[in-house]
């Protein structure tokens, strides 16, 4: 976690407290959703990153060659809106995978369209139809889920044989 984020992160607890002392119950009940979806982000983000990650790493260790670089400051757009996340960057001979991952930190940068909590994208360099758009959900259970949405209006929820299947590709 940045330090920018552990300072917002600080921000939100004092202010929740503030809102505790002052009695406003309604603005407790909303700093607790924020900081509770935002633990629900940073989870779905961890394990869509690692996961490729580890996929990618086992490769590695049967003889691929694929080269891993990670950026935890990126920004990218979706839209009209600025997500903050993470990048993971895999590279094999001329072929490229980019997993990115990440939400609108401030109102500037604007919402997450879709009625999810994050966005993401796989982008494979020259193989652009392989691309895919994806978006975290939260499951009636509680818990995140990231999907691909079709123009139907219907969603396909991404497992690690998709993860795996993208990487594949990558090494193909």
């Amino acid at each position: 976690m940045s330090e920018l984020d552990e300072a917002w992160e600080s921000a939100l607890a004092e202010a929740e407290a503030r809102a505790r002392l002052s009695g406003r119950g309604d603005l407790v009940e909303y700093l607790a959703l924020r900081n509770s979806n935002d633990l629900v982000r940073r989870t779905g983000i961890e394990w869509l990153v690692n996961t490729c990650e580890m996929i990618a790493a086992h490769a590695n260790r049967n003889g691929a060659s694929i080269q891993i670089a990670k950026d935890e400051k990126h920004r990218f757009r979706v839209g009209n809106a600025t997500m903050v996340g993470r990048l993971l960057t895999l590279n094999s001979g001329v072929r490229k995978l980019s997993i990115e991952a990440g939400w609108p930190r401030t109102p500037r940068d604007g919402i997450v369209q879709g009625a999810g909590l994050a966005r993401g994208n796989l982008r494979h360099f020259g193989i652009k139809r392989a691309s895919e758009a994806l978006l975290l959900v939260v499951s009636p259970q509680g818990k995140p889920s990231w999907i691909i949405p079709d123009e139907d209006g219907r969603a396909i929820a991404v497992h690690e044989a998709q993860l795996r299947e993208h990487i594949n590709l990558l090494r193909s």
